[in-house]
């Protein structure tokens, strides 16, 4: 995001933390980190990060400190994903890579076609953690994709390819 370039020129550590705080949607509030309501430890995200606690704080005093940042930040929140627990909850898993993310009607697209083979869709989200060029559609669907269904779905506009868990 080139918010997150732009202010933090200069402090690449620090840029390391924002994003990977955007990415998990770790909400900052007044210098403090949160997953939901619950407070995240300076040390704890350190070590997750493989960074210094001191720059984790160092990051998130800049980024409440930075009203561009503070908006932004101050909004995030963490969502469940299902993609990787689907087979516990007997449903499977695509991943769907564009060819360019901002080709309107993917999602309709791939919808479109899962409906008209009978499949539900229990969970639709992109993901693009901040980066559009990396931007992912997953979709958790109840049960069993049938095969004959993937052809039709890569043949979707702005399909590249589909992984399938």
């Amino acid at each position: 995001m080139d918010v997150l370039t732009e202010c933090f020129k200069g402090f690449p550590s620090q840029e390391k933390v924002a994003r990977q705080l955007m990415s998990l949607g770790v909400k900052v509030i007044n210098g403090k980190a949160y997953c939901g309501e619950i407070e995240q430890g300076d040390s704890a995200i350190g070590r997750a990060l493989n960074v210094d606690r001191r720059v984790v704080r160092s990051t998130l005093e800049r980024i409440s400190s930075t009203p561009r940042l503070d908006s932004i930040f101050s909004k995030l929140k963490c969502t469940l994903s299902m993609v990787d627990l689907a087979p516990e909850i007997g449903c499977s898993s695509l991943i769907i890579i564009p060819t360019d993310a901002k080709i309107p009607g993917i999602l309709a697209d791939i919808s479109s076609t899962l409906y008209k083979a009978g499949v539900s869709v229990r969970q639709a989200m992109v993901d693009d953690s901040g980066e559009r060029e990396k931007s992912v559609l997953l979709i958790v669907v109840d049960g069993i994709i049938p095969p004959e269904v993937i052809p039709d779905l890569k043949s979707c506009r702005g399909v590249s390819s589909i992984v399938i868990k």
